[in-house]
C-alpha cells in the first residue's frame, strides 16, 4: 500500500494558499467579530475553508497565533508626526495606539497576558524611547517613563473599578460610613454634576499630566 502524504485530505487552498499572515489576518478579523469568547481554531478553520489541522502546519499553537494577532494589531499603531514638542509627538502616538486598541478590544488581554514583548510591541517602545531622546530626555527618564506610563503606552490602562455594562447600583446607605466616596460617586454618576465616566476624557487627562511631569521633570535637570 502506497504511504499516504502528510497533505493527503487537506484541501488545495491550505497547501498552495494559505499562508501564516493570511492565518494572522483572518484571525484578527474574527476575534474583532466574536471577540476571545467566541474564538477558536475551529471557527477559524471554517472561517479559511480548510482542515483545522493544516493551521498548525503555519502557527504551533493557538497561543502562537494569539501572539502573532496582538504583534499584527500593534502593527497597525501609525508612527508620530516628525516635527513638533516631542510631549505633543508622543501624546500623538500615544493616541494613536489607543485608537488600534478600540478597533481591536480583545487585543489588550492578550497583550497583558502575554511572557514577553512581541516585535511589535518592542518596535512601539522604540519609537517611544526615540522621541523622547529626540526632545532632549536622559535615558534614565526614558527609563521611568515606561514605567510610569505602563499599558498606556499602547493605549489602554487598568482602571481600579471598571464600568461594567448592567451592574446593579450600590444599596441605599453602603456609603453612610464612607462620606467622600459616596460624594465622587453620586457626582460622577450618570446623573450627577459630572456625568459619567468618558474612559477617553479620562485617559486623555491622566496622559496629559504624566506628560506635562515628565517635561518639568526633564526641564530640572
Amino acid at each position: 500500500m502506497a504511504r499516504r502524504s502528510p497533505s493527503a485530505g487537506i484541501p488545495a487552498r491550505a497547501n498552495s494558499r494559505l499562508s501564516r499572515a493570511g492565518i494572522v489576518a483572518a484571525a484578527v478579523e474574527l476575534a474583532d467579530r466574536e471577540g476571545l469568547a467566541g474564538f477558536s481554531m475551529r471557527k477559524l478553520a471554517q472561517a479559511l475553508e480548510v482542515d483545522a489541522m493544516s493551521i498548525y502546519y503555519h502557527v504551533h499553537d493557538k497561543g502562537t497565533l494569539l501572539a502573532c494577532m496582538a504583534d499584527a494589531v500593534t502593527a497597525e499603531i501609525v508612527a508620530a508626526p516628525s516635527a513638533g514638542p516631542w510631549t505633543a509627538r508622543l501624546r500623538a502616538l500615544i493616541m494613536a495606539a489607543r485608537e488600534v486598541m478600540l478597533r481591536h478590544p480583545w487585543a489588550v488581554r492578550v497583550i497583558e497576558g502575554g511572557d514577553t514583548p512581541t516585535p511589535a510591541v518592542l518596535m512601539h517602545i522604540e519609537r517611544v524611547l526615540a522621541i523622547m531622546r529626540a526632545g532632549d530626555c536622559p535615558v534614565d527618564l526614558g527609563h521611568h517613563a515606561i514605567h510610569l506610563l505602563g499599558s498606556r503606552i499602547l493605549g489602554f490602562s487598568q482602571d481600579l473599578f471598571a464600568d461594567k455594562p448592567g451592574a446593579a447600583p450600590p444599596p441605599p446607605g453602603a456609603f453612610d460610613a464612607l462620606p467622600h466616596v459616596g460624594e465622587l460617586a453620586a457626582e460622577a454618576s450618570h446623573s450627577g454634576t459630572l456625568g459619567g465616566c468618558d474612559d477617553d476624557v479620562e485617559f486623555a487627562f491622566a496622559l496629559d499630566l504624566i506628560l506635562d511631569g515628565l517635561e518639568r521633570r526633564r526641564t530640572s535637570q
